[in-house]
């Protein structure tokens, strides 16, 4: 199998141990990393979409996918909303930016490494 052509990628998936975790590389279910293993691992694919539903009309930017503990994915959501000159916060293991500023975060993500998709219409 020839090796990828990004030298920061990692196995996501062992044949004999199913599942990996992303930071310390075992069997999700015997993963050691405790708390600061990343809520969901999903498919490897960012995915950002725009919302309007419940906020009154008001559109926000909705990034899902990033396999990342709690505090990286705060130190991430802080930096992107510095980027797009606005406020956000993270839920659960999303990051909700304040308005419609999905090609503004797509390119930074891209930036920063990760594969992104722009989900939804």
């Amino acid at each position: 199998m020839p090796h990828s052509k990004h030298s920061h990628s990692r196995p996501v998936y062992s044949t004999d141990k199913g599942r990996l975790c992303p930071q310390c590389q075992r069997a999700v279910a015997d993963c050691v990393c405790g708390k600061s293993r990343p809520a969901g691992i999903g498919d490897g694919v960012v995915r950002i979409r725009r919302e309007t539903k419940g906020r009154g009309g008001k559109a926000v930017t909705v990034i899902d996918g990033l396999p990342l503990a709690p505090p990286e994915l705060k130190a991430l959501a802080k930096a992107l909303k510095k980027r797009c000159g606005v406020g956000g916060s993270t839920r659960e293991s999303s990051i909700v930016i304040q308005g419609d500023a999905r090609d503004t975060v797509k390119q930074e993500l891209e930036k920063r490494g990760y594969t992104v998709k722009l989900a939804g219409g």
